[in-house]
């Protein structure tokens, strides 16, 4: 940390009188997986049915953080860190404020999101991993991305020339090949009534 003769202020609120107020749990789904296997759109709808049940949630979303708090990030790995170490800071911030978080990144390296996980508070993170294979997520390619990398227009590219690093142990485990946005998202709600973030207890 650079910055010197600063102190965290604490507030006279705590989290769990946000909580009662608004009947949640603030918590982080951390939905990963490789480009096209389904993130953003999973997190558009889980964050529709959140609302549609009387929750308050938002979608942290990776291309929409690159045009504003991140546009001064690349995909070099230093930059893919930085880029996931701030959406940490972000969307812990958001937790404390008893949102449901929805964070829709690739966030290819295991360390980065241990490291959200420590940010955040590992008792209000939820790591959700969208299991689909590259050869899906080529044949999808919403975005052109794979043939652009495939044509060596796009560098650094995660699944072509750039590591994922699948989750060992994601508390939601999805395979999106088999299963629609609103079954997917489903399922996330799912575990988070299970485990009480749909309620203030």
């Amino acid at each position: 940390m650079k910055s010197t003769n600063i102190t965290w202020h604490g507030g006279q609120v705590s989290a769990a009188d946000r909580s009662a107020l608004l009947g949640q749990r603030g918590c982080v789904v951390w939905l990963t997986g490789l480009s096209g296997s389904g993130k953003s759109t999973i997190a558009r709808v889980l964050e529709s049915q959140l609302i549609g049940n009387g929750r308050l949630a938002y979608v942290l979303d990776g291309d929409n953080v690159r045009h504003g708090l991140n546009s001064d990030l690349g995909f070099a790995p230093t930059d893919r860190q930085e880029n996931i170490r701030r959406i940490s800071e972000l969307s812990g911030l958001f937790a404390d404020a008893g949102i449901i978080t929805v964070a829709a990144f690739i966030s290819p390296y295991r360390a980065g999101r241990e490291r959200a996980r420590e940010i955040v508070g590992p008792e209000r993170f939820v790591e959700a991993y969208l299991d689909v294979s590259l050869e899906e997520c080529e044949k999808r390619d919403p975005k052109g991305l794979y043939q652009q990398a495939r044509a060596g227009e796009i560098a650094d590219f995660t699944g072509i020339d750039a590591p994922y690093e699948a989750p060992e142990n994601p508390q939601i485990r999805i395979t999106t090949e088999h299963a629609t946005p609103a079954d997917a998202a489903g399922k996330i709600m799912e575990y988070l009534a299970e485990n009480k973030f749909l309620s203030a207890q």
